[in-house]
């Protein structure tokens, strides 16, 4: 469940990146820039898939105390910054098209390949370099079958939405997807917390109790949960 979310989620975000580029070509009757954009897409799964590989490999290479502490840090890392994503996507939700669009439209005016390549690629490399981080961090919940096939369907729903937003389909409520998925990875963000305190436990770095962990759970998603569902006040509202 928890891979096949962070998959679907950041799949999404990196298939909105390029259908936004993808259609602005399109539109600009520039479909000759599709091929630096494709080269841009296959790099940044190349950086992603080896920042994946480099975490699973250390992580199995360690034992005891130093695996306990690299798997805790990485955890705590991977809720960090989850929260972090949901909060920045919420907040650069409404311009992230005009300034991809800029981006793109900028290297077209300069002739740059590398340059429309690189708007692809860093809004890839983004998402799977998260992605990579979260899925390290969910090893152990489940078995690495679940864990695979979740993905996989995950992986498989990110590339059919990005597609349909490519198409230009209406029938897609971005709204609701992203605040549902949101208040879910809010609440997953606190479970990735209480893992990596409970890693930390297994070092011997704090008490080993099961109020801490739920304390740690609610102390995240609650303030978090909050904050991103808060109502708007007037003040907010009429700025």
């Amino acid at each position: 469940m928890g891979s096949g979310l962070v998959v679907l989620r950041e799949g999404f975000e990196a298939s909105l990146v390029v259908a936004a580029v993808l259609a602005f070509l399109d539109r600009s009757n520039r479909r000759d820039g599709f091929a630096a954009v494709w080269i841009g897409i296959a790099l940044a799964l190349c950086v992603s898939a080896i920042v994946g590989i480099t975490l699973f490999a250390v992580g199995a290479e360690l034992e005891g105390t130093s695996e306990y502490l690299f798997e805790a840090i990485t955890t705590i890392a991977a809720a960090t910054l989850l929260v972090w994503m949901i909060f920045w996507m919420r907040r650069q939700s409404r311009s992230i098209r005009t300034d991809l669009e800029g981006k793109t439209q900028a290297a077209l005016a300069d002739g740059s390949a590398i340059g429309l390549g690189a708007v692809a690629f860093v809004g890839v490399v983004r998402e799977g370099i998260e992605t990579s981080l979260l899925l390290f961090s969910t090893t152990g919940a489940t078995s690495p079958l679940v864990s695979l096939a979740s993905a996989v369907v995950g992986l498989v729903l990110a590339i059919g939405l990005g597609y349909a937003f490519y198409r230009g389909s209406h029938r897609l409520d971005l709204r609701r997807f992203f605040t549902v998925t949101s208040a879910i990875l809010l609440l997953f963000a606190g479970w990735l917390l209480a893992k990596g305190l409970e890693e930390l436990a297994e070092a011997g770095v704090i008490p080993s109790n099961q109020l801490i962990l739920w304390g740690a759970f609610a102390l995240l998603a609650a303030p978090t949960l909050w904050l991103f569902f808060r109502p708007v006040g007037r003040k907010s509202a009429s700025a």
